[in-house]
């Protein structure tokens, strides 16, 4: 094999091929910003040539450099000429869109993707990459994270590969100077989340958890996950609002505090975009033929009836008729709600799928991962942000449903054997695609690329040459199934 490297700075922008100083080329910023001291890119410089990584095949040991496209002038759309100049080179020509690398096993099984199945095949130097490690962010104090957010909500098609929010434990182990936040609550904030859009992947031919497709759709902002807390002793506590446009403050709470340690906890819910989460929630239902479903603990958690009544208030005004008329809904029936710990138990008997679940953040972060058990494995569902620009443009990113997985990571760097399924994220990449083609053209021949790539995959699974966590024991490792497919394309 002959490899190219695909090099990053140390604040994430990529660096030509023919770059030797550890300075970015001059269009290679994706914002204008601060430029850091020279040290900083000296640093850059030296984390971008760390780049080798030791793979294990049947081929044996192998070094690998990740490639990295050139940068180039993204704001056009791609004209037929373009197009067809691509064609001519033997490759497609990927839109504009940004790539956000990850970190431990994820990273490393995309790398050898991007290695064996993208670039051969498709022209990607419209791509933006970042790099989003935790030691990255911490090198440049987040600007990369910055950086991310600015990139996509211009580009409005992001891949994320996974990454880890750092534990105490992981900082100290990293070298960190601080526990950054979550890097996917700092993304949802910037591109104004709307959902968290996470469904199954069904191969045919192949009998996974559910037999029909499952939706499910999370409230992207609010709830725990922006929380602000004190650990506090005996005492008094008010909770109040002071409105922004004037008048008198409001007292959310008042109570008396006896424990001598206890958790406060103060955090808010958004509601203004709960009647667009409906939108794409019972349109995408609709299109599907499947039942929706909304999930609240109203019962207990009396501020979460607003969420409630938006939906069914959007329901019945814009949908209920078409739900008919389609024969998705008997004509009477109303749209329904379920407690979430009924949705629970729904999620492990209702197998035959065909249905749509929608919830807060919380509960559908948790009932998301219940949905990806159900399903054999968190790489069998799919994870799609959608958020919105202030002129109404949809923006999307699109990562696996998992985590780095940590654990598989430790085993390969001890050289054991591992077979990571990259189904999830490889649609994930694929969602990408095809959302930066549908938005700055070239549709017409990235979606059957992305088609033919899916393809491959699924016809592996179904002969059973996939990953153990679907074919067992006598399934292909990360890298002879990745060899597999590269075959197949």
């Amino acid at each position: 094999w002959a490899f190219t490297s695909r090099a990053w700075s140390s604040r994430g922008r990529r660096i030509a091929p023919e770059a030797t100083t550890g300075e970015p080329s001059r269009d290679s910023s994706p914002i204008d910003e601060p430029t850091h001291t020279q040290g900083d890119r000296r640093k850059g410089e030296m984390a971008s040539k760390n780049v080798l990584r030791r793979i294990f095949s049947n081929a044996g040991s192998r070094l690998l450099q990740c490639a990295a496209p050139r940068p180039g002038k993204h704001s056009q759309l791609l004209t037929a000429r373009g197009m067809a100049a691509a064609s001519a080179g033997g490759k497609i020509q990927a839109a504009p869109m940004v790539y956000v690398a990850g970190e431990e096993m994820t990273r490393y099984t995309m790398d050898l993707i991007l290695e064996r199945w993208i670039k051969p095949h498709v022209d990607t130097s419209a791509w933006e990459f970042f790099d989003l490690r935790a030691k990255n962010r911490d090198d440049t104090e987040d600007q990369v994270l910055r950086d991310v957010i600015s990139a996509g909500a211009r580009l409005k098609a992001i891949f994320k590969e996974p990454t880890i929010t750092p534990t105490a434990d992981q900082v100290k182990r990293l070298g960190l100077k601080k526990a950054w936040g979550s890097p996917n609550g700092a993304m949802r904030r910037g591109w104004n989340g709307i959902t968290i859009s996470r469904d199954t992947i069904h191969i045919e031919g192949v009998e996974l958890g559910y037999k029909k497709p499952v939706f499910f759709e999370r409230h992207a902002v609010g709830g725990e996950y922006s929380a602000g807390y004190k650990i506090v002793g005996k005492g008094k506590l008010t909770t109040t609002f002071v409105p922004e446009a004037g008048g008198e403050p409001i007292v959310v709470d008042d109570r008396k505090i006896t424990d001598d340690l206890n958790a406060v906890v103060a955090y808010h819910n958004p509601l203004d975009n709960v009647a667009h989460l409906a939108r794409i929630f019972f349109g995408r239902c609709l299109d599907a033929g499947i039942v929706p479903y909304v999930v609240t603990k109203k019962t207990v958690f009396k501020w979460q009836e607003p969420f409630w009544e938006s939906m069914k208030t959007v329901f019945d005004t814009e949908y209920k008729q078409k739900f008919y008329d389609k024969g998705v809904m008997k004509p009477g029936s109303e749209l329904v709600h379920l407690l979430s710990d009924a949705a629970t138990m729904k999620l492990v008997v209702w197998t035959d799928g065909g249905f749509g679940m929608a919830a807060h953040n919380y509960d559908g972060d948790v009932l998301t991962d219940e949905l990806a058990q159900v399903h054999k494995s968190p790489g069998f569902i799919t994870s799609n942000l959608v958020g919105v620009d202030d002129y109404g443009t949809l923006i999307k990113e699109f990562e696996a449903s998992h985590g780095t997985v940590t654990d598989m990571d430790e085993a390969r760097l001890r050289g054991e054997e591992t077979s990571l399924n990259p189904l999830g994220m490889v649609e994930g990449l694929i969602g990408a695609m095809n959302h930066a083609a549908d938005v700055h053209g070239g549709s017409s021949a990235v979606h059957p690329w992305t088609g033919n790539l899916r393809a491959a995959i699924h016809k592996l699974f179904r002969e059973g040459r996939g990953t153990r966590d679907l074919c067992g024991a006598g399934g292909l490792t990360t890298e002879q199934f990745i060899d597999a497919v590269a075959e197949e394309l």
